[in-house]
């Protein structure tokens, strides 16, 4: 089976390969022009139905989260509700999100499944989804693989008030913060230097899609990494003093 496996999909990267060279794959209305998305098909569905869903999914696994974090421990306070519900939301999001496109990366502009037109919606402002982008597709899976299951490890461990809660913290955050970093250079150094340009020119794809949707992943990261380092400290602090006690009696 795995060989079947190994076999098929060589010959579609020697399919795909053909139709980048001999540039006879469909049409496409990305950027840059001329972009070879190998069987590509538009959307069935449209814009406002397809950021229905997807915002409505959002609402309803806040909702539910809150919820559960609620019947799991009454004392917890808002900020940590709203970490919680964070990291289940973006956990979530990793894993079945961006896991489908890790695994589907191949022929994703060929699928009419909601998440598959949802990305095709979202490559509007990055390509690089429909093209088999290295970096894209090392990133995704890492962020899919790792940084997934580890916010959902994360929003548990905050529910427990478990002592891990900040060292892990720590770790998803930054691996989130280094990708979306990495997510937003790369484009930024094939832009200004190589010329390329990924999003279509309306500002609705670049500035909501591309710079706000993304931005979330450097903001909130960024700040848990200072939360998380500074109650560290604190901690250390304390066991410091405590030793310190300890020597002196």
């Amino acid at each position: 089976m795995p060989d079947t496996l190994l076999t098929e999909s060589a010959k579609f990267a020697a399919n795909a390969t053909q139709h980048l060279f001999t540039g006879d794959a469909p049409w496409n209305p990305y950027y840059p022009p001329g972009s070879q998305i190998l069987g590509y098909v538009a959307n069935e569905r449209g814009v406002p139905a397809l950021l229905a869903m997807f915002f409505g999914a959002c609402t309803v696994l806040f909702v539910s989260t809150y919820y559960v974090a609620k019947r799991v421990d009454r004392t917890l306070t808002r900020g940590e509700l709203s970490q919680i519900m964070w990291f289940v939301l973006s956990g979530c999001i990793h894993i079945f999100f961006e896991g489908y496109y890790a695994a589907n990366f191949l022929d994703l502009g060929t699928k009419q499944t909601v998440i598959g037109q949802l990305w095709k919606e979202y490559a509007f402002s990055d390509s690089r989804y429909l093209t088999q982008n290295a970096f894209v597709l090392c990133m995704e899976t890492v962020t899919a693989s790792c940084w997934g299951p580890g916010c959902l490890i994360i929003a548990a461990l905050i529910m427990l008030r478990h002592p891990m809660r900040h060292p892990i913290q720590i770790i998803v955050s930054m691996g989130q913060f280094y990708g979306d970093v990495l997510y937003y250079t790369t484009s930024a150094f094939d832009h200004y230097i190589l010329g390329i340009t990924y999003s279509r020119p309306e500002t609705f794809y670049f500035w909501f899609y591309f710079v706000i949707m993304n931005a979330f992943w450097i903001v909130i990261p960024g700040w848990l990494i200072y939360d998380s380092t500074v109650q560290s400290a604190k901690a250390f602090r304390k066991l410091q003093q405590v030793e310190g006690t300890k020597k002196v009696t």
